[in-house]
């Protein structure tokens, strides 16, 4: 696994070892970039479910201004901080240990971002709960970009006033959700 493009260009990244995490493959990883390619810029990043942080670091590489990458799993943490040196992202990063429902309550109403990553463990309705919280919790820019990786199972419904588009590859699925600009 290795940054696509950007100032981080062809940097290999660690995985913790096992089953633990499922990192995104590289084939899914570069289309969701060539669909958002041209919105990155300046955007401020979460990635809620951080695992190795391939997605954030991605993403910082090729333009956003700054990220917040969150595991739960302190060893996830730690590679994710290896990673982030090593591309030299690392000043743009903050990682923070935390379950996630956790971490929203405290960003609630404190922190914006642009871009939003959701990977969590593959689980019918895990979207849906996570994206309700997000939704509700104040923490998304207008026009914001949410990115939500499932199997078939997970895909979430739809939102009322937002935008979305489902994307497959392999057994991956992949929901672009848009925040309107304008409420």
């Amino acid at each position: 696994m290795r940054i696509i493009t950007g100032t981080a260009r062809g940097t290999k990244l660690k995985t913790l070892p096992g089953n633990d995490t499922r990192p995104t493959t590289e084939i899914c990883k570069e289309a969701v970039f060539s669909a958002i390619q041209f919105e990155l810029h300046d955007r401020v990043v979460l990635d809620l479910f951080g695992g190795c942080g391939q997605m954030a670091l991605e993403a910082l590489s090729r333009g956003a201004e700054r990220a917040v990458i969150n595991d739960s799993s302190r060893a996830a943490c730690e590679i994710i901080k290896e990673n982030a040196t090593k591309t030299k992202l690392m000043k743009q990063c903050r990682v923070v240990t935390s379950d996630w429902k956790e971490y929203l309550r405290g960003a609630s109403g404190r922190e914006k971002f642009g871009l939003v990553f959701l990977d969590p463990p593959y689980q019918e309705g895990i979207l849906d709960e996570i994206l309700h919280r997000i939704l509700y919790s104040d923490i998304l820019e207008k026009g914001a970009i949410i990115i939500c990786e499932s199997d078939k199972d997970g895909i979430p419904n739809e939102i009322e006033g937002y935008t979305s588009k489902l994307y497959r590859y392999g057994k991956t699925y992949v929901t672009i959700i848009r925040v309107p600009e304008e409420e």
